[in-house]
Formats: structure tokens, C-alpha cells, sequence
């Protein structure tokens, strides 16, 4: 079998992403073409995603733990960096949360430090960015974004 290599202009491409974003808009289709994380994904339409949360729920037991989500953060925020580092900034011992971060490919090994030991440098992978649906790092909210009086939980104390 021969294979042809040809390439095709970007503008085709563009265009052809267009024509089926417009085809799943309708209200026929329980999904839609967005753009996310560099590429293209079908999601589910907002109107379905209740119906989906009631599937999603058994599968609850998946949730990132809080030390997990906690040193995910410092590595999304700081990287790349070391578990060293990420231990000195949570200021306990980081191996399981890492392991488990690397087994759900949240993050992945970027290289060897340089430093004493050449310890292992971490950054996010790809999958990161699908599963909190940003396009690029510089998304992520800047940490001012978290003062404002919308993201406090309960009521202030006089």
C-alpha cells in the first residue's frame, strides 16, 4: 500500500474546524467542538451536564486528595521544581502525593536538577491541563484572584 504524504494548508484545517463547530452548535447534538488545552475536544453541552454528574458521581472515589491538590498547586504555580522543594514549601514529606500525581499523569518528570543528588524535576503534563480545562499555564488564576470576597466560604466576623 502506498502512502501519500501531502500537507494541507492551515487555513483548510481552520475552516474545517469551524464547519463542525457550527454542525454540533444545534440543539440536535448533546455535545459541542471546543477549543482546550492546544487542541480540540468534544464536550458535553452545559444543559447535559446534570444528567452526566449523576453518572460521574460512582466515580467520586477518584477525587484528588487534599494533599495531593495541595502539592499540584505548588507544582502548577512553581514549576519546574524538585520534590525537595515541594516538600520545604508544604513543609511535610511529598513521596506518596508525587506517586500518586505521576500514576494519574497530572505530572510528569521533566529532567534532573543539577543540584547535590541530581534529584527528579517535576512539572504538569498535558493531561493536566485537559482535566482542569486550560489551555496553557498562564490560564491558571493568579493567586490575587483568590482575596476577593467571592471565594470566602461562610460569613465574615466583625
Amino acid at each position: 500500500m502506498e502512502m501519500f504524504e501531502t500537507e494541507v494548508p492551515k487555513k483548510d484545517v481552520l475552516a474545517a474546524l469551524e464547519a463542525l463547530s457550527q454542525k454540533y452548535a444545534a440543539d440536535e447534538f448533546s455535545f459541542a467542538l471546543e477549543k482546550l488545552a492546544g487542541g480540540y475536544q468534544f464536550l458535553t453541552k452545559p444543559a447535559y451536564q446534570p444528567s452526566i454528574q449523576i453518572l460521574l458521581r460512582q466515580h467520586a472515589q477518584k477525587r484528588l486528595s487534599t494533599a495531593q491538590l495541595e502539592t499540584l498547586s505548588i507544582i502548577a504555580y512553581k514549576q519546574p521544581l524538585t520534590k525537595g522543594e515541594v516538600e520545604q514549601i508544604r513543609g511535610v514529606n511529598c513521596d506518596y502525593s508525587i506517586q500518586k500525581l505521576l500514576e494519574k499523569e497530572l505530572i510528569e518528570i521533566r529532567g534532573k536538577s543539577e543540584g547535590v543528588g541530581r534529584p527528579l524535576i517535576y512539572g504538569t503534563s498535558q493531561k493536566f491541563m485537559d482535566y482542569f480545562g486550560i489551555n496553557s499555564i498562564q490560564d491558571l488564576p493568579l493567586p490575587k484572584d483568590f482575596s476577593s470576597p467571592e471565594h470566602h466560604i461562610g460569613e465574615e466576623k466583625e
